[in-house]
C-alpha cells in the first residue's frame, strides 16, 4: 500500500522516536446539498428554481465549490496535502450531487470517489461516504434501514445506516454513516436509532472481531444524551469502555471545553460525532501501535466557516438564513479523528 504521509511524532513521549503512518477520518453534514431538478417521489420542491430558496445552477455551483473547499482541507492540519482517507457525509440528495462534488477541482485532484445508496427519506436526503482510493479501498456497501418499531409510525421513512466496509492501512475497517431522526420527533426515536446502530456494529464485529468500526454522523443528539451514552454505549473515557461498548471522544469536548459543531440560541451542541470500537484504543499504559489506534480528534474550524458580520455574527455560515442566500457552507462544523500505525 502506498503511504502518502509519514511523520516522526518525536514530540509526543508515547511515540518516542519511532516512525508512524497517520490517517485522518472525517464527517461533515453538508446541509441540504440538493441539485436543481426534481427527484420523483421526494419532497425537494424548496430546492428547485421556482422553489422557496430559488435554487438555481449558480447557487448549486457555489455550494459545490464551497463544500469541496472544506472537504479538501479537512485533516490537513495534521496531514498537509493529504487530508482524510474517508469522510462520511449527510444531507445529500442523490448520487448526482456526489458525482458533481467529486468533480470539483479540489477533490478531483485526489481522485475522490464515493459510496451512496438511495434511501427512503421523504425529503430526499441521504448519507454518503467520500474516500481517497489511494488510502482506502472499498470492500462492501450496504444500506441498513432504520426500523420504526411502533405500528403507528409505519408510514414514516427516514435515513438508514450506510455501512461501508473496506481496507485502511492494510486493515479491515468499517464506517457506519448515520443521520438520526430530528429533534422534533422526540428522544425516543433517536434512542431507537442508537440501539439499531449498536446491533449493526455488533454484527460487524461478530463477522470479524478485528474489524475497526467507526460510527459517524449527525446524531441530532449530544454525546451526553441517552441515545449515544446508553443505547449505543458510547463512553467518554477510554479506561471505562467495555468490550461491547464504544469510545466517544466528543463527550469531554462538549462537557469540559464547552464547544461543539452547531449553535442553537447561542449555545453549542455537538451532534456531529465519530465514535470508535474498543480495538482502536490503547488503554492506560499500553503503547501498542502495531495496528491502527486512535490518536486524537478535532472539530475542524476555519474563519471562513463563520459569519463575521450582521445578525448571525459568530454563527456558522449557512447556505441560507432568514430567507437570504448567504453563499455559505453548512450549519454544522466538520469533525476529524486521527489514527496512527507503526511502520515496519
Amino acid at each position: 500500500m502506498l503511504i502518502l504521509f509519514v511523520t516522526t511524532l518525536s514530540c509526543i513521549s508515547a511515540f518516542a522516536q519511532k516512525k508512524y503512518s497517520v490517517f485522518g477520518v472525517g464527517f461533515y453534514n453538508l446541509e441540504n446539498l440538493f441539485d436543481t431538478e426534481h427527484d420523483e417521489g421526494k419532497n425537494d420542491y424548496q430546492f428547485l428554481p421556482d422553489g422557496s430558496y430559488k435554487w438555481n445552477d449558480l447557487k448549486y455551483a457555489h455550494k459545490l465549490h464551497n463544500l469541496a473547499t472544506v472537504l479538501s482541507e479537512m485533516g490537513t492540519d495534521v496531514l498537509p496535502g493529504v487530508g482524510c482517507a474517508f469522510i462520511g457525509v449527510s444531507e445529500v440528495e442523490n448520487a448526482r450531487c456526489l458525482t458533481d462534488l467529486c468533480n470539483e477541482p479540489e477533490l478531483k485532484a485526489r481522485n475522490f470517489q464515493f459510496c451512496h445508496i438511495e434511501g427512503p427519506d421523504k425529503r430526499g436526503v441521504d448519507c454518503g461516504l467520500l474516500y481517497n482510493p489511494t488510502l482506502f479501498t472499498v470492500r462492501d456497501v450496504k444500506l441498513i434501514p432504520y426500523i420504526y418499531k411502533d405500528e403507528k409510525d409505519s408510514a414514516k421513512a427516514t435515513r438508514g445506516f450506510l455501512t461501508v466496509s473496506g481496507t485502511l492501512a492494510g486493515e479491515h475497517v468499517a464506517a457506519i454513516v448515520c443521520h438520526l431522526p430530528s429533534r422534533f420527533q422526540g428522544s425516543y426515536y433517536r434512542e431507537q436509532g442508537g440501539e439499531q446502530i449498536r446491533l449493526v456494529k455488533d454484527s460487524l464485529l461478530r463477522d470479524d472481531p478485528d474489524c475497526k468500526v467507526f460510527v459517524m454522523g449527525d446524531m441530532n443528539d449530544d454525546p451526553v444524551n441517552k441515545s449515544m451514552y446508553e443505547a449505543l454505549g458510547a463512553k467518554e473515557e477510554i479506561e471505562i469502555v467495555k468490550d461491547d461498548e464504544m469510545y466517544n471522544p466528543w463527550y469531554n469536548i462538549l462537557v469540559k471545553q464547552h464547544t461543539g459543531t452547531l449553535q442553537y440560541d447561542g449555545k453549542w451542541n455537538l451532534f456531529d460525532q465519530i465514535i470508535m470500537s474498543p480495538n482502536l484504543l490503547n488503554k492506560k499504559g499500553s503503547k501498542n501501535y502495531e495496528t491502527l489506534k486512535y490518536w486524537k480528534c478535532e472539530i475542524f474550524r476555519r474563519d471562513y466557516l463563520f459569519q463575521t458580520t450582521g445578525r448571525y455574527k459568530g454563527n456558522t455560515k449557512r447556505t441560507h438564513a432568514g430567507g437570504v442566500w448567504l453563499d455559505g457552507y453548512s450549519d454544522h462544523l466538520p469533525v476529524c479523528v486521527y489514527l496512527v500505525k507503526e511502520q515496519k
